[in-house]
C-alpha cells in the first residue's frame, strides 16, 4: 500500500466529515490538491504551517482514489510531489494523526 499526506487544519477535515469529501483552496485556484510524500512532510509543515496549530496530517492511500494522481515537478524545491486532480475521497484517508508544526 502506497501512503501520501496531505496537512490541513481540523477544522477543515471536520468539514470533509460533513461533506462527504475533502477539497482544498489550490483544488480552486490550481486545480489540484497538493499532497507530500513522507519525506517531504518536514518541509512543508516549515514553509507552509510555521506558527499554525490545531494541524492535523492526512494519511492516504493512493489505491483508494477516485480522483487522478499525478507526481508533478515543484521547481521551487526541485521535487516531484504527489497531487489530486479532484477532491479526496473520505475512504482513501486511512489515518488521521493530530501535528504540532511548532
Amino acid at each position: 500500500m502506497e501512503v501520501i499526506y496531505h496537512v490541513t487544519t481540523k477544522q477543515e477535515w471536520e468539514t470533509a466529515l460533513q461533506k462527504g469529501f475533502y477539497e482544498a483552496a489550490s483544488l480552486h485556484t490550481e486545480g489540484f490538491i497538493h499532497c507530500s510524500k513522507a519525506e517531504q512532510v518536514a518541509g512543508v509543515l516549515g514553509r507552509y504551517f510555521q506558527g499554525k496549530n490545531d494541524l492535523v496530517k492526512l494519511h492516504i492511500d493512493i489505491s483508494k482514489l477516485q480522483n487522478e494522481l499525478k507526481f508533478e515537478l515543484a521547481p521551487s524545491v526541485n521535487e516531484e510531489f504527489p497531487h489530486v486532480f479532484g477532491t479526496i475521497n473520505i475512504d482513501a484517508v486511512i489515518k488521521i494523526e493530530l501535528i504540532n508544526s511548532k
